[in-house]
C-alpha cells in the first residue's frame, strides 16, 4: 500500500475540488507541520516571517480551512479572540485538558469516549464521525498556588 504524506493528501484535497497547488500553500503545510505545538494564524505568521519566508497573514487565513476540510488539522479552542488548530494527520485522535490560568494543555485518550460516542450515536440515529472535547478548569499546580 502506498504511503501518503500530508503534501499528497492536501494536492489529492485541491485537485478534487479544482483548486491549485502553489508553492506558498506548500510553505505553510511544511511549517504547520515542522512542530507538533498548537498554533493560531498569528503565530504560524511570526514563525514563518522569523525564517525568513515571505508569507502574507491572508494566504494563512484562507489556507486553513482547506486544512481542515482535507482532515490535516483541526480546530482544537478558542482563547484571546482567535481559534487555535493542531496538525492531525498521521496521529491518533485525542481531546484536550485546558488550564484556564496558565494555558497549559494535556493531551489525553480514553477509549470509554469511543464507547459513548457509539451509544450516543445508536441513541439519536446518529452516523458519528468523530468528536472534539475540551474540558477545562485548573490544573493542579494553579489549584496549589490558590491555596
Amino acid at each position: 500500500m502506498e504511503s501518503r504524506n500530508e503534501l499528497d493528501v492536501f494536492r489529492q484535497h485541491l485537485k478534487k475540488n479544482h483548486m491549485r497547488y502553489t508553492p506558498e500553500r506548500e510553505q505553510i503545510i511544511r511549517e504547520i507541520f515542522s512542530t507538533h505545538d498548537h498554533f493560531d494564524v498569528e503565530s504560524l505568521y511570526l514563525r514563518m516571517r522569523q525564517k525568513g519566508l515571505t508569507i502574507s497573514k491572508a494566504s494563512i487565513y484562507r489556507i486553513i480551512p482547506l486544512l481542515v476540510d482535507a482532515e490535516l488539522i483541526s480546530e482544537v479552542y478558542y482563547e484571546d479572540g482567535h481559534m487555535h488548530y493542531e496538525h492531525i494527520f498521521g496521529h491518533e485522535h485525542h481531546c484536550h485538558m485546558r488550564c484556564t490560568r496558565c494555558r497549559r494543555i494535556e493531551e489525553f485518550t480514553d477509549p470509554r469516549l469511543h464507547l459513548i460516542e457509539q451509544e450516543l450515536g445508536e441513541r439519536f440515529g446518529f452516523q458519528v464521525k468523530g468528536h472534539n472535547m475540551e474540558v477545562y478548569g485548573l490544573c493542579g499546580e494553579c489549584r496549589q498556588s490558590e491555596s
